[in-house]
This record gives C-alpha cells, sequence and structure tokens, in this order.
C-alpha cells in the first residue's frame, strides 16, 4: 500500500532534538525502541541526497554524515529525533537511512549481502510506519528505482516517494518530472513531495506527513 494523507489541514511539527544513535549491519545491532516505536525508513540510489535531507529535516547540520563518494553508506544509520506537535503533545522517532542501491562499482557479492540485510530490516521490522523512496527529480526513475518501488508496495509497505535536488532544475521543469515520475513508477493519486535540502523546498509538507503519523500512531 502507498502512504495516502486523508487529512487536509496541516499539522505543525516542530523538531527540538535530534542525535544519532547507531549503525547496524544485522537485527541484533538495532537500538533500544522503548521511547521511540515509529520509525521512518529512507531508501534511494546511491548520491540521491539521502544524508542531506536528514540533516535538513534535522536542521542539524552533520547529523548525518555527507560523503562525496557514491555506496559509501554500507550501514543501517539510525536516528532519534523528538518533536513537538503542540504545546502538550510530544512524539520521539527514528530516521533510519539505509544504504543506496544501484551503485555498479559495488561488487556484487556486497550487493546481495547489503540487499539480503536491507530486505530482512524493512520485512522483519513492526515498528516501520513510513519508507521515504528518493529519486534524483532531474531525471527520469531508473530500473533500480522503479523495481524498489514495485517491491515495496508488492510487499504492502507504506511508501511516500520524495524527488530530491529539486533546486537543480527549473520551476518549469519540476511538474514535468513530478508527472514523469508518477508515470514510470504506475503511481495513481498518491503525490510525490519536491524537495530540496539547500533551500528547504518540500520540507513542510514532508513533516506534516510525518506530524499526521505520529498523531495517528496509538502506542
Amino acid at each position: 500500500m502507498t502512504f495516502t494523507d486523508r487529512q487536509k489541514e496541516p499539522v505543525s511539527l516542530n523538531i527540538i532534538r535530534a542525535q544519532y544513535l547507531a549503525s547496524a549491519v544485522n537485527s541484533s545491532q538495532y537500538p533500544e525502541m522503548e521511547n521511540a516505536a515509529v520509525q521512518i525508513a529512507f531508501v534511494g540510489r546511491s548520491n540521491v541526497g539521502k544524508s542531506s535531507l536528514l540533516n535538513s529535516l534535522a536542521r542539524q547540520h552533520g547529523l548525518a554524515r555527507i560523503s562525496s563518494t557514491p555506496g559509501k553508506t554500507q550501514t543501517l544509520n539510525f536516528y532519534q529525533l523528538t518533536a513537538k506537535i503542540s504545546e502538550d503533545i510530544r512524539r520521539s522517532f527514528l530516521l533510519v537511512d539505509l544504504p543506496g542501491y544501484g551503485y555498479a562499482r559495488t561488487g556484487r557479492t556486497l550487493r546481495r549481502q547489503w540487499a539480503k540485510f536491507i530486505e530482512e530490516y524493512l520485512l522483519q521490522t513492526s515498528h516501520i510506519k513510513l519508507i521515504c523512496q528518493l529519486i534524483d527529480s532531474r531525471h527520469s526513475p531508473m530500473e533500480s528505482d522503479i523495481a524498489t518501488y514495485r517491491w515495496l508496495i508488492e510487499n504492502g509497505l507504506p511508501v511516500q516517494v520524495v524527488a530530491t535536488k529539486v533546486d537543480k532544475i527549473s520551476k518549469m521543469l519540476i511538474s514535468k518530472q513530478i508527472k514523469k515520475i508518477k508515470q514510470e513508477l504506475g503511481m495513481d493519486r498518491d503525490s510525490v513531495i519536491p524537495y530540496s535540502s539547500a533551500k528547504g523546498i518540500g520540507r513542510d509538507q514532508l513533516l506534516d506527513v510525518i506530524a499526521k503519523l505520529l498523531l495517528n500512531y496509538e502506542r
């Protein structure tokens, strides 16, 4: 299933705390979930801008390390955020940065190992409430993007597609690229959020999705 937002009014959410928790290559290394049962995972091709987006959401430069070398992230990286939704509502949740897929220079054996433990995490972790799939807005979705999206949908996982790096293209081209992404992924009514980590475009929209998710989640 895809993530469909049925609420019309925006919800105010402010991130008041963000910290790195842990890195993992197997389930025994996952952090304890007592104080943050909701997890939001971020997937995408190598160098699509996952770390930049995480830093942008938290407004904490350096929270997630940014590398100029594609395929650098080789672990699941967990970050705990605390959000203020109203004067009397606080919610803690985890953002999880997954290794990028589709990096050709990564050895085939290593790619298979990554795929195995990523699939294990996505399919066996009940705390996952949303998966944000990041796609570079400057290009058409690649085969790995399409295959990943279809795999997520086929496995009944909630997906929010985010088109990154929209500051790199013209405003006129953004709408065209969003339409192309939706068509090639086979999306119907569900939205694609255009995002720029550099300029903050789309941040409020994605935080609104997260806020409603946190409010709807019953502990």
